[in-house]
């Protein structure tokens, strides 16, 4: 069974998604949270996965859905507590993400001492690309990512301004959570991000190594 799996189709079968919040000091200042000092961590579940040719959906008790553009890092070869220094060869890949957020539902849920499942695990709030293998990012920790709302640019940053590098996210989540083949995991967002509306049209890409366009509707 687990020889058939194909790591470049890890939306399919990939068990679940890691989201690292605040791991950019802008994108922290703007939604006026402190900057961490250790990394903030949340789950979407796999059923949060979309792609492309399949709309976003706004979910009926959000009226403020934000984009979110991310890097994704499709773990290979799982593990616990992996070190820092040996943490990139557990990396198959990488992928463009989303992670879309209820922010006016995250702002509440924050408000109440609430987790924030309702504002990031709801269904396509996990827009993702094409597989990227490892090779055409040399350098994960230096790489563009930018998103354009009805090719308006909205986002663009770089992974070099992240507080927590990829191979220190891999090695502090799998402290905690047991790393398995297939896992994404979601390396925080730059600042830029606002709200979409139904019949919005994002467009995001790595630098130029991938792209995607997806559509927003309401469900």
């Amino acid at each position: 069974m687990a020889s058939a799996r194909n790591v470049t189709r890890f939306w399919e079968w990939g068990r679940k998604i890691i989201c690292v919040g605040r791991n950019y000091a802008d994108h922290a200042k703007e939604l006026k949270n402190a900057v961490p000092t250790e990394p903030v961590l949340f789950l979407k579940p796999p059923s949060a996965y979309v792609k492309e040719g399949s709309p976003i959906l706004v979910p009926m008790y959000s009226n403020n859905l934000h984009h979110e553009v991310e890097l994704g890092v499709v773990i290979g070869k799982g593990g616990t507590a992996i070190p820092r220094a040996s943490a990139m060869d557990h990396v198959a890949g990488y992928a463009l993400c989303l992670d879309m957020t209820a922010r006016d539902i995250q702002e509440e849920c924050k408000s109440k001492g609430l987790p924030w499942t309702l504002a990031k695990a709801f269904n396509t709030s996990c827009p993702v690309s094409e597989f990227v293998p490892k090779e055409k990012i040399p350098d994960p920790g230096n790489v563009r990512i930018w998103l354009k709302v009805n090719d308006q640019l909205r986002q663009d940053g770089n992974t070099s301004q992240m507080i927590f590098s990829v191979p220190y996210l891999i090695s502090y989540i799998s402290e905690i959570i047991t790393l398995e083949e297939g896992d994404l995991i979601l390396t925080g967002t730059p600042k830029g991000v606002s709200s979409v509306q139904e019949y919005d049209e994002l467009e995001a890409g790595i630098e130029d190594i991938v792209s995607m366009t997806f559509k927003v509707d309401r469900q």
